[in-house]
């Protein structure tokens, strides 16, 4: 397990992935098509203290949201593997200012919003330009899939000499053994810890 390093919240930022209304809303695309998991529903209600804590502390809330871009006649652009993959999605889902791309109500308003196109929050989007602007140089880091956009995410992190927290109770995959399985491989990328424990941390350095 890496060194836990000092949080300073002024240079902190939660990072949630794709913790938005086409993911998790009954009514969203996923919910439609019957995807889901309990262990998904659950982070909201669980990241909101810890947000509450950094903000209050000094820090920033930024939500990357998962974006099928839409092009003539509203038809989305989707990678071929998503596509096999996920055979449901259609026009409308993941597209920006709808109801299925918006941050779920629990986490609303974030500070920053990040339209992101693949796993990384990182891969061609304006986050690096925000985490700079704002001098920060340390992510927590939660939401959906452990396996793979937080996984992605934190990766693309470490590469910029970012440090990070890995929420372990934050991110959630549609598998449990999937998801305990990518944190013992992201284990030596950055420290790793409950929600409570994160907030915990941040009011005593408050």
């Amino acid at each position: 397990m890496a060194h836990t390093p000092d949080i300073i919240p002024a240079r902190t930022a939660l990072l949630t992935i794709d913790l938005q209304n086409d993911f998790m809303h009954p009514e969203g695309a996923y919910g439609r098509a019957g995807q889901g998991a309990e262990a998904i529903t659950a982070l909201p209600d669980r990241i909101a203290p810890l947000r509450d804590a950094l903000r209050a502390a000094g820090g920033t809330y930024v939500s990357a949201q998962f974006t099928l871009v839409p092009g003539p006649d509203d038809e989305p652009l989707i990678a071929p593997h998503l596509k096999q993959l996920r055979p449901f999605l259609t026009k409308g889902d993941f597209a920006p200012g709808a109801f299925g791309h918006a941050l779920v109500d629990a986490l609303q308003p974030a500070d920053y919003t990040v339209e992101k196109v693949a796993y990384s929050a990182f891969y061609q989007t304006r986050l690096e330009y925000i985490l700079r602007a704002l001098d920060i140089d340390m992510l927590l880091i939660g939401g959906i899939v452990t396996n793979g956009g937080v996984a992605s995410t934190l990766r693309d992190a470490h590469l910029r000499n970012i440090d990070t927290v890995l929420l372990t109770d934050g991110c959630a995959a549609f598998k449990p053994d999937v998801h305990d399985a990518t944190l013992i491989s992201l284990g030596s990328l950055g420290a790793q810890m409950t929600c409570a424990e994160a907030t915990q941390m941040l009011e005593g350095a408050t």
